[in-house]
């Protein structure tokens, strides 16, 4: 399990698009925290120091401890929104946890000895990723900061399949109980290859270079003067 990570947090009394926008502007994040079978509650944290905390990878996939006053509420993080232009929180969503109930959580895959794979060194071949993060459930005592997947005997045109994931003890792949048929690729290794020129693009090409032209481009002169 990865280490905790400590979030001050404000309770939010007003609520609607006004107050969110004046919240923004005022450098607080809106948020809401559920589950455990207690109400929702809406709070507000610092921005910069949200931002901060986001830099690390393991915020995502970690036990969160959400304080307000002297209370503290172990919480995973399940949504947030950015803004799509600037560096900037919309909101935050988080579920609260209880240490004898399961979660699910998707955490991230970390691909190790990709420039030693069989299929790379041996096979020039490259490295592609099909998936970046996975779903898991666990209790909250076994929750992993990322899930490792070894490469280096991965051989060319091979691919590794979430049952090819080392699961630490406690931790399932829900996908996997669903049967075969989702037991979904992850990663595999293969040659690019470059696309074949058609026969009458080098005829065109030859034509124009005879004539000391360039080929036109396709599309040239379909463009009206008006952006």
């Amino acid at each position: 399990m990865s280490d905790d990570f400590d979030l001050i947090a404000e309770i939010r009394e007003d609520s609607g698009k006004g107050a969110s926008r004046r919240l923004r502007h005022a450098g607080k994040v809106p948020a809401i925290i559920y589950g455990a079978g207690r109400p929702p509650r809406a709070l507000t944290f610092d921005h910069n120091k949200v931002l901060i905390q986001l830099e690390n990878e393991s915020f995502y996939s970690s036990v969160l401890n959400i304080k307000v006053g002297d209370k503290s509420q172990a919480a995973i993080l399940k949504d947030l929104q950015r803004h799509p232009a600037r560096n900037q929180i919309i909101h935050m969503d988080f579920q609260r946890i209880l240490a004898d109930q399961e979660i699910k959580m998707n955490v991230p895959l970390h691909f190790i000895n990709e420039d030693i794979a069989v299929g790379v060194k041996q096979g020039g071949g490259v490295v592609a990723r099909v998936m970046t993060d996975v779903e898991i459930v666990c209790l909250p005592k076994h929750l992993p900061e990322y899930l490792e997947v070894d490469l280096a005997e991965l051989e060319l045109d091979q691919m590794l399949h979430l049952s090819d994931i080392k699961l630490p003890e406690g931790v399932e792949i829900p996908e996997l109980a669903q049967g075969p048929e989702h037991d979904h690729a992850i990663v595999s290794i293969h040659v690019i290859k470059a696309a074949p020129i058609e026969e009458d693009e080098i005829e065109v090409a030859e034509g124009a270079a005879e004539a000391g032209e360039e080929p036109a481009a396709e599309g040239d002169g379909d463009e009206s003067d008006n952006d």
